[in-house]
């Protein structure tokens, strides 16, 4: 497993206080208060967080991508009359009329009068990580805070002081799951002050089993908040998962999210991503191939408008021979937007017969737009296969020009070109009726451009 070390200079301990200080009063309320490995999980990552503070941009991963906005607002943890919000839809990517498995939380926190779990087959168990503390105590214990490891980066660290809720999935050997699970995440907070939350999810795939999770990411109202996410992710020996996320929060948002993905022996690891919302969103995925002959799909689409930001960092850690990996992120930015694209394989001594391809593209809209690209390949074995592109262009002015000449009007025809752009990076999403939903996100975005 790759380590980071966040020296002192990569980040800024003055800012720790003002984040930890609402701490003292909430942890005698925090769940499974009795549980003393929870108790140090959460103790470690408070005393690691109070030594580093946030990453600034003199730390080489966060670079391009500056929080110091977050240190000019005094957030507060969410607490539950923040929550109490009603939705009459919440999104899905189900046709209308199927129901399914589902778990919503606001600001962090779970609603089980908008979950539900009913339509689960037998081997699988879906519920909070506040329930799971009681229940489950084993499970969580042996999984919670394996991959996602509050010395290396600082805001895992954060959200470990916090842990509180999130879900948790497990999915039993030999079992596959034919309808999607959806996990609904809503950042309401609340208009009078910043509010700030930190969910973890937990998803353990054991040997010889089959599911797929979709993330949804929204916001409303207002108000400012800053969602930091953490999700540890286990895919057994001969197991796939498919993990999707869109996210579309608010433009008052931030939105910070580490995903750790271990993948064993003939596993499947197939993780995709839509960027969409927030103000400023940093979306990390570590995918380690733990296994002989396991493969994983880092993927993903991000559109910028305005003076949002939007930071992908992305690692492929190939620590056994015979792994698999495919990366392909496409992005477009307009106006004053900013996107960043990190993205590093690494393939171990060890793991010989290597096959790992990279690709970013990026498509600029406006004079004024801007990307950052930092692709790398760190190989240290002489028997693999490997390969990563970058490009940053323009809209192409022939194939404007063609479809103009058709009669088609200027905005329709960028819109078709845009759309074709970016429905390459939709068809990384092997799962048909996510695919589909996604798209349909997609297709909102550029009307709204129109």
């Amino acid at each position: 497993m790759l380590t980071t070390t966040y020296a002192t200079r990569g980040a800024d301990p003055s800012t720790a206080p003002a984040f930890l200080a609402p701490l003292d009063q909430l942890k005698s309320g925090l769940p499974g208060a009795a549980l003393s490995w929870l108790r140090d999980l959460r103790e470690q990552g408070r005393e690691r967080f109070a030594a580093v503070g946030l990453p600034t941009i003199r730390n080489e991963t966060w670079r391009y991508t500056n929080l110091r906005d977050l240190t000019k607002l005094a957030f507060h943890p969410a607490d539950a009359a923040d929550g109490n919000v009603r939705f009459d839809v919440l999104p899905t990517v189900r046709t209308e009329g199927q129901t399914g498995p589902r778990l919503v939380f606001v600001d962090g926190r779970f609603r089980a009068e908008l979950s539900s779990t009913e339509a689960l087959p037998a081997g699988v168990e879906l519920l909070s990580l506040a329930a799971a503390f009681a229940s489950h105590g084993e499970l969580i214990g042996e999984h919670l805070g394996r991959l996602a490891l509050a010395d290396d980066r600082p805001l895992v660290a954060l959200n470990s002081a916090f842990l509180a809720d999130g879900p948790v999935l497990r999915v039993a050997a030999g079992v596959a799951v034919d309808q999607p699970i959806e996990l609904v995440f809503v950042s309401a907070g609340s208009d009078e002050r910043p509010t700030s939350f930190h969910p973890r999810t937990l998803i353990v795939a054991e040997a010889g089993s089959r599911a797929v999770v979709v993330e949804h990411h929204i916001g409303c109202g207002t108000g400012t908040t800053l969602a930091n996410h953490v999700a540890e992710v286990f895919v057994g020996e001969g197991a796939t998962l498919y993990h999707y996320k869109a996210q579309r929060e608010t433009a008052s948002a931030f939105h910070l999210s580490h995903t750790a993905a271990t993948v064993a022996k003939d596993g499947c690891y197939d993780n995709f991503i839509l960027t969409l919302g927030a103000r400023l969103s940093r979306n990390e995925v570590t995918s380690v191939l733990a296994g002989t002959d396991a493969r994983t799909h880092v993927s993903g689409g991000y559109m910028v408008r305005g003076s949002q930001h939007a930071d992908t960092t992305t690692l492929i850690d190939h620590a056994q021979p015979n792994g698999t990996s495919r990366e392909v992120y496409k992005g477009v930015i307009d106006d004053t937007g900013r996107a960043v694209f990190q993205g590093k394989i690494i393939v171990r001594p060890q793991a010989q017969k290597t096959d790992g391809h990279q690709l970013n593209r990026a498509l600029l809209l406006s004079d004024t737009a801007e990307i950052d690209a930092k692709p790398e390949l760190e190989i240290h074995a002489d028997d693999v296969k490997c390969s990563h592109g970058c490009t940053a262009g323009e809209l192409d002015d022939a194939a404007l020009f063609y479809l103009r000449a058709r009669g088609i009007d200027q905005e329709t025809a960028r819109g078709l070109l845009i759309g074709a752009f970016l429905g390459e990076a939709m068809e990384e999403i092997a799962e048909e009726p996510v695919r589909d939903a996604f798209q349909a996100l997609v297709s909102g975005w550029l009307e709204e451009k129109r």
